[in-house]
């Protein structure tokens, strides 16, 4: 009996005419009619949009508590609680002291934060920035390389954006600035009323966690209105229009050319924000050691002052993600479904500031991360496609076999996993999987991607598929069945491996 338990399992042979085995009642608790419901509590006005850090992400850390204590698992945040706290801090860039000045032939151009420039990312000095000052062009020719010689230089980067920025060109800035210069200025061509909407989007306040301050990585990347600092550049026989056209890159040191970069950062709040960590123990004594963790981050983007409907409820992103990881939860503590491993749910917060929620977590893991075996992660998964859904790396380790073959055994419930239709978008950087990635955790990244009302106030809960998304996580509570209950852990492709674990 307990051989044919295990092929009717792994098969899902139809069972008509015999009682269903213990996996297969707990996977039909999973129902549209819970998912629905709890979207709707998540996502609810009265959560006021979940932003980081608010009253609305504290009362759904509490709603997840509550029911990962309703539904029995153990506490494994701080302090015997649920909940692991963080601090993070609210900042902006000071634009009455942040200028970049440009000398050189005479002439001198100031270019000031928040009118004539906008801080993008990377590291706030503490000091003042001087160096050589090497200009680029064409970083979106296929030719360039990150390992160009840029190491100390202050880099001039000649953007051209009457022409869509595809995220390949924004990934290679980010290359740039990990490549060792002191500051990377990108000459901007936008015009008058795009540059403008530019500073305003900078000028929000930024998240980040207390525990980053002043360790972040990369040189600063400031984007440069090239009107500020035309006259040094012409007096330096710098024709921007021409350089434009060139159809390859060109690096080149700028001799006379002088530069200082002051950048200084001001805070405007500090909060403590939540992450909520619940584990439901294996029923191996041994394998209970180690853990797979399925994870949904619980915050949204908060409101939007301003319009008629100013809450952004984000149903689908995250809402539909949390229903259905309180959903496995409840699943997998029906009797006869613990599998041998242990499961640790994960609902971080920050998500949408930079992963700030996961990435605590990842440093001040709540079980040795060593012995965590793979990610789950969810993010937007209760809209568009009926029958088929998006597994990021699924190449990257044997995982994704095994998701195909769990999704073969089971094709009453009509969810075809697919690998990433737009790598060009490098969604597999922007969820929560990519802190554990990093750590050497194998991964797999369930999403439907984005639609019309991403992120608007329009995501309400009317509008997921629940249906849909009920066939979508009872196939994550087979694969997580699967995963949990076979002895080798999952494995790593050896060169994925090295470009995301062994990269630094």
């Amino acid at each position: 009996m307990p051989l044919l338990w295990l092929l009717l399992t792994l098969t899902g042979l139809p069972l008509a005419a015999q009682t269903k085995t213990p996996f297969q009642s707990a996977a039909a608790t999973i129902t549209e009619a819970d998912l629905i419901r709890k979207v709707g509590i998540i996502a609810a006005d009265s959560m006021q949009g979940r932003g980081t850090p608010s009253r609305g992400l504290e009362q759904t850390a509490e709603y997840v508590a509550a029911e990962f204590r309703r539904v029995g698992l153990k506490p494994l945040g701080e302090a015997g609680s649920y909940l692991q706290r963080f601090g993070v801090s609210r900042w902006s860039i000071d634009t009455a002291r942040s200028v970049v000045e440009v000398r050189g032939n005479g002439r001198h151009d100031i270019a000031r934060l928040g009118s004539d420039a906008r801080f993008i990312l990377g590291k706030i000095p503490d000091q003042p920035l001087h160096g050589p000052v090497v200009l680029i062009t064409g970083m979106d020719s296929a030719v360039v390389k990150a390992t160009m010689d840029v190491q100390g230089k202050i880099v001039l980067l000649v953007a051209d954006f009457s022409r869509p920025v595809t995220p390949a060109l924004n990934q290679k800035i980010v290359d740039l600035s990990e490549a060792g210069p002191k500051a990377v200025l990108v000459l901007s061509n936008r015009d008058s009323a795009t540059f403008a909407l530019r500073l305003a989007s900078s000028a929000r306040p930024r998240l980040m966690r207390d525990s980053e301050n002043g360790s972040e990585t990369g040189a600063p990347v400031i984007e440069l209105h090239e009107r500020s600092v035309s006259g040094v550049l012409a007096g330096a026989g710098i024709d921007l229009v021409r350089l434009r056209q060139l159809a390859r890159s060109e690096q080149r040191v700028i001799a006379g050319l002088q530069v200082e970069v002051r950048l200084t950062r001001q805070v405007v709040a500090r909060a403590q924000v939540p992450n909520v960590i619940g584990v439901l123990e294996g029923s191996d004594s041994l394998l209970r050691r180690e853990y797979l963790v399925y994870s949904a981050h619980i915050d949204h983007i908060g409101i939007s002052p301003g319009q008629p409907d100013s809450i952004n409820n984000g149903a689908d992103d995250n809402a539909a993600a949390v229903a259905a990881l309180l959903e496995l939860a409840e699943a997998f503590t029906q009797p006869g479904a613990r599998p041998k491993r242990s499961f640790l749910f994960l609902a971080p917060s920050a998500e949408g500031d930079g992963l700030l929620g996961s990435a605590h977590f990842t440093e001040h893991p709540t079980v040795p991360l060593c012995q965590v075996v793979a990610n789950l992660n969810m993010d937007l998964i209760g809209r568009n496609w009926r029958d088929s859904v998006i597994a990021v790396g699924m190449e990257q380790s044997d995982l994704g076999s095994v998701l195909q073959l769990v999704a073969q055994a089971h094709p009453e419930l009509r969810m075809t996993p697919i690998a990433d239709r737009w790598p060009e978008e490098r969604i597999f950087y922007r969820s929560d999987h990519y802190n554990f990635a990093r750590k050497g955790v194998p991964i797999l990244f369930f999403t439907s991607g984005t639609h019309a009302d991403y992120p608007q106030p329009s995501d309400e809960a009317d509008r997921i598929d629940s249906e849909k998304e009920a066939r979508l996580v009872r196939l994550l509570f087979y694969l997580g069945a699967r995963v949990a209950d076979t002895l080798p852990r999952p494995r790593w492709v050896a060169e994925s491996y090295r470009q995301i674990v062994e990269r630094k």
